[in-house]
């Protein structure tokens, strides 16, 4: 491997699943034109290297940080120019993100922490835009004529110190309808900013925690349809939960303006919520209020506390937000009600089938109650398809999908249904199709944590490594509890090579693991889990340990089965391993398929692969696929 000093250039098209979908061919026939008679040229002008293109974007190096932005400027220009006598929906539109620091070459391609910088600076880049890292910046400043932008310190995923950003802005860069001239100001400066606190559960039953956190949810959701208010993601909201809050120092933590925060008690039909509007540079109560109503009521009181704040804010609620927050996909409030409750136990842990099929019964129960409940088949079709990798169903793919669209036939822009479809789609075994259903999600849901979570594991079971660990970065920071992504991203970055990265992954995946353990200490899922992990913090012995636990515990779960057989390799038991992938492939014959897929891809396995005993089993295992595909076709 070699090491060097680059600027990394990492452009992305805007809304590549849309356009894939309105005219595939034409799309790509453009995308083609447009790299090989304008990109291509201007790179090769600026003296740099396309490392790789990747179908909606492309990696880039360059000796010069001058270079690299010019370049970048460039590009932009002339994308700007080829739309100009398109109509906005066939318009490409391209973000960029430039960084300069060192550089890992192997068989042609780059990697590393200045490669993963670049990548983050594209997705904070506005479309139409280049958002460039302080380190380009000191180079540049004084030797190119563009203005920039200082957007301050940024936290970017899985960088671990913040890095200074600045934007470049250019007359007339098309956004997809607006062309600014200047740069735009920050968010939290143009309007006010406010974090809605999870409200705490005063009913004294733990078991109410679904209704008060998803009462929260609901009304972080009102409110972030409000175009004059900043308000922070739920993800980020929900960090506090159950935590003494300071609230000067949160709103200074968050650069917020105002906090939201308030209790639900519930007693039988009734309930009171109580709500107050914070300023936090001044700690006083702008807005509070209580409310005691019939449950029944509950759709009335939520569109009351988002009204009231947004009053309280001096903003302008324009009609279409009005009309928007007002919309429930149900007006029953014990649909409702069962949808919330199922939400909880959906995600109760992966594997979980006792949790999934509860989760299950009570989305069934709402949509009993309410057939038009769009969000309740979602839920059906999201558990199904996670109890099918469990093998804990026997429903097929036809019903999986059928549930899904039912949910889009009622909500066409739910995010949940395009997501329970996309890994229907991706289990039946439409991987393209499954993508554009999982970035539709993402796009309608920028905080759908099963989207990224699932989008993931597509991307990491079809080799797509660079993409999944993107994804799985962002479910892990989404669900700061769960530790699924984070033992699939340290597989991920195993394969890229990234080792460094990878042990990292490891240990915070081991930190969420053992929280689990406290909770739940025969969780069989969770210790396999760890097993897995244990092994790339060189703890063999312990590994192989808690392996055999795992199984002991669950001696019917192929996944914890699949796990000690992944443990069992790398630590070089490779008789135990071909032992336990044997048993696996036995007991579950509707999910081969899908397994092997896993199977060709898995870096754990990689020791296993000289083996003839395991050549011979994956022969087996291909000479099976074609009839399991056309059975799930």
């Amino acid at each position: 491997m070699e090491r060097r000093l680059a600027a990394i250039l990492v452009a992305d098209v805007v809304g590549y699943s849309r356009l894939m979908h309105a005219d595939e061919a034409g799309t790509l026939a453009a995308l083609e034109s447009r790299f090989k008679d304008m990109i291509e040229p201007l790179v090769a002008n600026y003296r740099g290297r396309i490392v790789k293109l990747m179908g909606d974007g492309a990696l880039m190096e360059f000796a010069s940080a001058v270079s690299a932005v010019q370049c970048a400027v460039e590009i932009q220009a002339a994308m700007d120019a080829a739309n100009e006598s398109l109509s906005e929906d066939r318009r490409i539109v391209m973000r960029i993100g430039v960084n300069l620091g060192d550089i890992v070459v192997r068989d042609d391609d780059i990697y590393g922490d200045g490669v993963n910088v670049a990548g983050r600076l594209e997705a904070l880049a506005e479309p139409g835009s280049v958002t460039l890292s302080q380190t380009v910046f000191d180079q540049v400043r004084g030797k190119v004529p563009f203005d920039f932008e200082d957007l301050g310190h940024q936290n970017l995923k899985n960088i671990p110190e913040p890095v200074r950003v600045h934007r470049i802005w250019r007359r007339g860069a098309a956004t997809g309808g607006a062309s600014p001239t200047a740069p735009s100001p920050k968010p939290s400066r143009a309007k006010p900013s406010i974090v809605v606190l999870p409200f705490t559960n005063m009913s004294g039953d733990p078991e109410q925690e679904y209704f008060s956190d998803g009462i929260t949810q609901d009304i972080i959701t009102d409110l972030s349809q409000v175009s004059a208010i900043f308000v922070v993601a739920r993800s980020t909201a929900f960090t506090f939960k159950g935590k003494p809050t300071d609230i000067g120092s949160l709103t200074r933590q968050l650069k917020v303006g105002y906090v939201l925060e308030g209790s639900i008690r519930r007693s039988g039909s009734r309930i009171r919520v109580t709500a107050q509007l914070v300023d936090g540079a001044t700690g006083w109560h702008i807005w509070s209020e209580r409310y005691d109503r019939d449950f029944a009521d509950i759709f009335a009181l939520q569109d009351d506390i988002s009204k009231c704040v947004v009053s309280a804010l001096k903003v302008k609620l324009l009609p279409e937000e009005a009309t928007s927050i007002a919309h429930r996909f149900t007006t029953n409030a014990e649909a409702y009600e069962y949808y919330l409750h199922g939400r909880s136990y959906l995600f109760g842990g992966f594997g979980d089938r006792y949790s999934l099929r509860l989760g299950r019964e009570l989305f069934i129960k709402a949509a009993e109650i309410d057939p038009g409940y769009a969000r309740a088949y979602a839920g059906i079709a999201e558990c199904d398809a996670a109890l099918w990798i469990c093998g804990g169903t026997d429903i097929s793919y036809q019903e999986i999908l059928a549930n899904s669209n039912k949910a889009l036939s009622f909500a066409p822009n739910l995010a949940e249904a395009h997501a329970s479809k996309g890994l229907a789609l991706f289990l039946s075994g439409h991987v393209e199709e499954a993508t554009m259903a999982f970035e539709r999600a993402i796009e309608l849901d920028s905080e759908l944590f099963e989207a990224y979570e699932w989008y993931g594991e597509v991307c990491k079971n079809t080799g797509r490594f660079s993409k999944a660990t993107v994804l799985f970065e962002r479910a892990g920071e989404l669900r700061s509890t769960d530790y699924i992504p984070l033992v699939l991203l340290r597989d991920c970055y195993a394969s890229l090579g990234l080792q460094e990265q990878s042990v990292d992954a490891a240990r915070r995946a081991f930190a969420r693991i053992e929280a689990e353990l406290i909770r739940r200490p025969n969780d069989a899922m969770a210790i396999s889990c760890g097993a897995a992990t244990l092994v790339s913090l060189d703890e063999n012995l312990r590994a192989e340990e808690w392996a055999r636990k795992a199984t002991t515990i669950s001696p019917d779960d192929h996944l914890v089965h699949y796990n000690a057989a992944c443990t069992y390799a790398v630590i070089g038991r490779f008789e135990a391993a071909l032992e336990r992938l044997e048993y696996v492939f036995s007991r579950t014959p509707r999910v081969r398929s899908w397994l092997l897929g896993i199977v060709k891809h898995d870096v754990q396995l990689d020791s296993l692969r000289a083996l003839p005993d395991f050549q011979n089993f994956v022969d087996r295992l291909e000479a099976d696929a074609p009839a399991q595909s056309e059975e799930r076709r």
